[in-house]
């Protein structure tokens, strides 16, 4: 069995209103973390940035706006599986790509024949993860002390 999907494409970073420019973003999920999908976005003169958010977000955000706090989704036309909007907010700070919906949809459904929606739970590693969590605060502690 896999342990993950990844997948490429291209996505329009939009700067302005009139300025925007294609980039490559990576998109990439893992049975280890059945919750979340990542995006590596691919800018020009910078080390990639990646973020994680809900699985659900990203499919939810591919027929009505969706999103709280720091990441948005939602279709650029309601009613059309075309184009969604992706906007990430970073305090101030704030970035939006514009990303065909097909790619989107064909990598979620590659998701969802390794992990079925509603089944995470049996992919979901809590215990392991949060024992390797405890066992760097005390290795950090035990360094620093």
């Amino acid at each position: 069995m896999r342990d993950a999907i990844q997948a490429e494409l291209m996505m329009s970073f939009l700067v302005s209103e009139e300025l925007s420019f294609r980039i490559p973003v990576e998109l990439r999920y893992e049975v280890a973390d059945p919750y979340a999908v990542r995006l590596t976005f691919h800018l020009p003169g910078d080390a990639p940035v990646t973020w994680a958010f809900a699985r659900e977000l990203l499919l939810d955000g591919l027929t009505a706006p969706t999103g709280d706090g720091d990441v948005h989704i939602r279709p650029i036309m309601p009613g059309f599986t075309a184009d969604v909007l992706i906007r990430l907010h970073v305090g101030p700070d704030r970035a939006a790509f514009r990303a065909g919906a097909s790619p989107l949809i064909a990598f979620l459904d590659r998701t969802e024949r390794l992990v079925p929606r509603g089944r995470e739970q049996w992919f979901a590693d809590f215990e392991g993860t949060l024992e390797a969590a405890l066992e760097d605060i005390l290795t950090t502690e035990q360094n620093a002390g």
